[in-house]
């Protein structure tokens, strides 16, 4: 007996979002800047959602650090809209690599995902994306600088914040803020010893 397709509602939302960003560009590329006209006062939240899944993936965080960087800036100075430089509106992503960042990352954050739905509360507030924003932007200094297992902690963390955002949900907000203040921690803390470190070893050797 056949079975009906899944309805959009019962999509996990990463799937879901990322469908509904595959079908309002159907091209083989997608530009950062064409996603955020599109998609309005949600634009902040898509863009970090797409602009962090490669953050899982080894290798692949630093490339979009700066990015990041520059919409969490806006987001902690409070615009509501993306406005990207017209260097970075014209960096596409392949429609099939988000098509499988998205089913990978679904099955990572199946758990989380169930729980999400809208919830209002203080960071569905100007103020709490105020807060997302500054986060934000830490989590990409950590993805720019170079360093062993420190780009998946706080990316995780920033995902679970991004989802939260995209659908109101305060409550999964603030467990994506948790999340990513242990990371960031995590992630300086090993920063700064491989800086010590590095300093120890030049005392040594001169």
């Amino acid at each position: 007996m056949s079975r009906d397709p899944p309805r959009p509602e019962d999509q996990a939302p990463i799937s879901r979002i990322v469908a509904e960003v595959a079908a309002a560009f159907p091209g083989e590329r997608i530009s950062l800047g064409e996603m955020a006209q599109a998609f309005g006062d949600r634009a902040f939240g898509m863009l970090l959602l797409l602009l962090l899944l490669p953050g899982l993936l080894p290798g692949m965080a630093s490339v979009f650090g700066t990015p990041l960087l520059i919409l969490g800036v806006q987001m902690g100075l409070g615009l509501r809209v993306p406005k990207l430089p017209a260097i970075l509106a014209r960096q596409t992503i392949k429609r099939s690599d988000l098509l499988r960042l998205a089913s990978a990352s679904s099955k990572g954050l199946g758990r989380i995902e169930r729980f999400i739905r809208p919830r209002p509360g203080f960071f569905t507030s100007p103020l709490g994306e105020r807060l997302i924003g500054w986060l934000t932007a830490y989590v990409a200094l950590m993805l720019i600088l170079p360093g062993p297992g420190t780009n998946g902690p706080p990316a995780f963390g920033n995902i679970v914040m991004a989802l939260g955002l995209i659908e109101h949900d305060s409550r999964t907000t603030l467990w994506g803020v948790v999340l990513t203040v242990a990371g960031c921690i995590f992630a300086t803390v090993v920063l700064v010893m491989l800086v010590w470190l590095g300093a120890q070893a030049l005392g040594w050797m001169f």
